[in-house]
């Protein structure tokens, strides 16, 4: 059969391509079992071994990798490191040893693999390049989870937005204010940001400042306010408060109070004080006054 004629009546002039193929059928057409089989038998000695050693390299590479990842995993668990660290640590692990795992069986298998590499370095970077404002946000949020500026359920102040830290997540920290809303701020933005951290520690003191008029007794209304924090459960006995005048306002003189409280006791306290010295004031005549202005009018006399 001639397939050389049947291809050329049916292209016409046949193109260079269609040469090509012309001239391949007409070689496998004239191969005989016995050439075809020799052709085999010399690809399978030449690759086989190849073969053979990549398939064993990725058998015994994905055993290590998992025996590996069952160790970490058990180490992040007894580490000190946040919880939400320990998943992303951990792909990003499986990922670069897969990676590094098929690097090593495509060399095994006699393909030049600085290309690869090469090929996968461009590919990264143009990857880096797309998402360099996410990759920002998830290199804040592991510094986050590395330095513990703030845990989960502290009062804070990010860069002017306050509120309980709800969620601490790779990419952003959400925040729970008082009055119930959800503030979604990016971790490259905290990474940058001031952070106030109220409830860091076990204790706070609390500053708080009366004014008291000038005609009233500044020893009387010191001692009012002593009496209320000393006789007070929540305020600490050590360190000791402090009740002193701090100002000569221009209608007032101000009494500064300073106690130290536990940390969740601080807005009970706070709002304590204020209700109570109120009372006591009244009971003692002691008047809080308000800001005041004296305008004298003179006669121009001619």
């Amino acid at each position: 059969m001639d397939l050389t004629g049947d291809l050329s009546s049916q292209l016409g002039t046949p193109s260079v391509d269609a040469q090509e193929v012309s001239k391949i059928l007409n070689d496998v057409s004239s191969m005989d079992a016995k050439t075809l089989w020799t052709s085999l038998k010399e690809f399978i000695v030449d690759y086989a071994p190849k073969l053979l050693v990549a398939f064993i390299a990725l058998i015994i590479g994905i055993i290590l990798i998992r025996l590996l990842m069952s160790f970490m995993r058990k180490t992040f668990t007894r580490s000190r490191l946040d919880p939400a660290l320990h998943k992303f640590m951990l792909s990003m692990l499986r990922v670069a040893l897969y990676i590094v795992l098929g690097i090593t069986v495509v060399g095994l298998l006699g393909v030049p693999i600085t290309s690869l590499i090469t090929l996968l370095g461009v590919f990264g970077l143009a990857v880096s390049l797309a998402v360099k404002d996410s990759l920002s946000n998830l290199a804040g949020g592991i510094s986050v989870l590395f330095t513990k500026p703030f845990s989960l359920g502290d009062y804070v102040s990010i860069g002017g937005n306050e509120g309980t830290i709800k969620e601490i997540r790779l990419n952003y920290t959400i925040l729970k204010t008082y009055d119930n809303k959800q503030i979604h701020i990016p971790n490259g933005d905290v990474a940058k940001a001031q952070i106030v951290n109220f409830t860091g520690a076990p204790t706070r003191r609390l500053d708080l400042e009366f004014s008291i008029g000038y005609e009233d007794d500044m020893d009387q209304a010191k001692e009012v306010i002593s009496n209320i924090v000393s006789k007070h459960p929540l305020a600490l006995k050590d360190p000791e408060p402090v009740v002193r005048v701090i100002r000569h306002g221009d209608s007032a003189i101000v009494i500064g109070c300073r106690v130290w409280v536990n940390t969740p006791d601080y807005w009970n306290l706070n709002y304590d004080l204020l209700e109570e010295v109120k009372r006591q004031f009244d009971q003692k005549g002691i008047t809080i006054p308000y800001n005041q202005m004296e305008v004298h009018i003179t006669k121009n006399q001619e």
